[in-house]
């Protein structure tokens, strides 16, 4: 597993955990850290909600069942999850997008989202004024 050393957050300071129950993040190191093989980008630190759970359902992604023998808990309402980057933008421009943490966010999100976008969602907006 390679990470890079000091991974940076949008807001351009170190890269803070999302989440570790459930434990979260491409590498399930409860970090949005990213790297190679990381197709999907999971650098979206959000607070899951019903609507956005019911949406990416629909899109064929079900993160509410569990999924044992990948070690998967289901995801409920107020957990926090690493997110692909391009399903955050989808859910967004659906109107369904989660609450995001920017400081757990990776900054390579700024590749699929405007750090504008990601403010107004978010819960730790009064951070980063």
């Amino acid at each position: 597993m390679t990470i890079v050393a000091q991974a940076r957050n949008v807001l351009g300071s170190e890269l803070k955990t999302c989440c570790s129950a459930p434990m979260t993040g491409y590498y399930r190191d409860g970090k949005c850290n990213t790297g190679a093989g990381d197709y999907g980008a999971h650098v979206v630190c959000a607070e899951l909600t019903a609507d956005f759970l019911n949406f990416t359902k629909s899109r064929g992604n079900d993160l509410s069942t569990p999924v044992p023998e990948f070690n998967f808990p289901g995801l409920k309402p107020g957990d926090r999850w690493c997110l692909c980057a391009s399903r955050w933008k989808e859910a967004l421009d659906a109107g369904v997008a989660p609450p995001i943490i920017l400081q757990s966010t990776h900054a390579s999100a700024l590749e699929y989202v405007s750090l504008s976008e990601l403010r107004q969602h978010a819960l730790d907006r009064d951070t980063t004024e």
